[in-house]
């Protein structure tokens, strides 16, 4: 089964994130809860260049910015945005290395 998330970053195209039942493992966590913004995507890059190709970032962050800022960055760097989970009090964004 697969659910549909659809984001629309401001002034972008939307884009839409499939999920599956399956478990994704991250390779690595960022934990950027409570940093202001451009914070968790400053933390995210860094954790990014220190993971090999196909590995996959799981950054943790309450900023409703890192939706827009995520999926735009991964779009400009080539990299895959694999899911992304909104939570009550944060979201969860996979990112594979490409």
């Amino acid at each position: 089964m697969e659910i549909a998330y659809n984001i629309k970053p401001l002034g972008y195209e939307r884009l839409t994130v499939l999920m599956t039942q399956q478990n994704i493992e991250p390779t690595k966590t960022v934990d950027a809860r409570g940093a202001a913004c451009p914070g968790p995507l400053m933390d995210l890059i860094g954790a990014i260049r220190d993971v090999d190709p196909g590995d996959v970032v799981l950054l943790l962050s309450d900023s409703d910015r890192s939706l827009t800022d995520v999926p735009e960055w991964v779009e400009e760097a080539g990299n895959d945005l694999v899911a992304v989970e909104e939570g009550d009090d944060h979201h969860e964004l996979y990112v594979e290395k490409v």
